[in-house]
């Protein structure tokens, strides 16, 4: 399995026959952008990412939920390659707002699985980090079709998933959020997790501890993979930073995750932006 990172949660899975994103943010307006401004999609940018990796063979595009930074990309991409969208009610009114024909939109149920390809993908519900003053909408939904250039604060949370993902024998657990609910990883295995870890560095020693037997000791895989470590208010075309240090010191994260995993026996691994890896 070829897995292609594209920061933030952005992940695109590529078995060789079928394609399938989850997520999709390549936009990356800057902070100042953000707070005052309303931003379409980079289409220049998003068109030479997909070049460069050749997502030609999409099928679908699953989205953990309706932030910016987990959504923003998924009606251009949908239209230019003809991939369904799977999601909430809100994703799907980001989809309809950039016109996105219905019939490639589908509304996903907690605890659906659904079959694309060679690919199995179980929707699991989820929560996201705590709120902050960047995020704190968790819970309101997108009730109308939202269009372009839209304020960045108009993607409202709406509702939160991990996709647990079987394909080619093998078994891949997506957790973007730094959260957990006690008891959501019963009962799962993943060879590879890939672990949202914004938040962790101001998380207290019981907090941690308990994160992380809520989802790496639960799954228990082969390899982790940290997600949403890096500034997604700095673009794809620059060289790739950690979050702002206001928000969130990275190279503790980082610390941190790997000062668990050596402990544990985990393998981990880092993936910069823009890069694939063969799992």
């Amino acid at each position: 399995m070829k897995v292609t990172f594209f920061g933030t949660t952005t992940l695109l899975f590529d078995d060789g026959k079928d394609q399938i994103f989850f997520d999709a943010h390549m936009t990356r307006p800057s902070l100042l952008k953000y707070i005052f401004g309303s931003e379409p999609t980079d289409t220049k940018t998003v068109d030479a990412m997909l070049k460069a990796h050749h997502v030609d063979r999409l099928r679908a595009i699953f989205v953990s939920h309706s932030h910016h930074d987990h959504v923003m990309d998924a009606p251009y991409i949908a239209k230019k390659t003809g991939a369904t969208i799977y999601g909430t009610s809100s994703a799907l009114n980001v989809a309809r707002g950039g016109d996105v024909p219905e019939e490639q939109l589908k509304a996903f149920a907690a605890n659906e699985t659904c079959e694309v390809g060679g690919f199995r993908i179980k929707v699991i519900p989820s929560i996201h980090s705590k709120p902050t003053i960047l995020n704190n909408d968790l819970g309101q939904t997108i009730d109308a079709p939202l269009r372009q250039p839209a304020k960045l604060r108009a993607y409202k949370e709406g509702g939160s998933f991990d996709f647990y993902v079987e394909a080619q024998g093998k078994r891949f657990m997506i957790r973007p959020s730094f959260n957990y609910i006690k008891g959501q990883m019963d009962g799962y295995r993943a060879d590879v997790l890939f672990l949202g870890v914004a938040g962790l560095q101001k998380a207290n020693q019981k907090t941690e501890k308990t994160f992380f037997a809520e989802t790496v000791e639960k799954v228990k895989p082969k390899l982790v993979i940290p997600l949403h470590w890096d500034n997604f208010f700095s673009p794809l075309t620059k060289p790739v930073v950690g979050m702002p240090r206001l928000v969130e010191k990275t190279e503790v994260v980082f610390f941190k995750l790997a000062k668990y995993c050596e402990a544990a026996g985990v393998n981990c691994l880092i993936q910069p932006p823009r890069t694939s890896i063969e799992l």
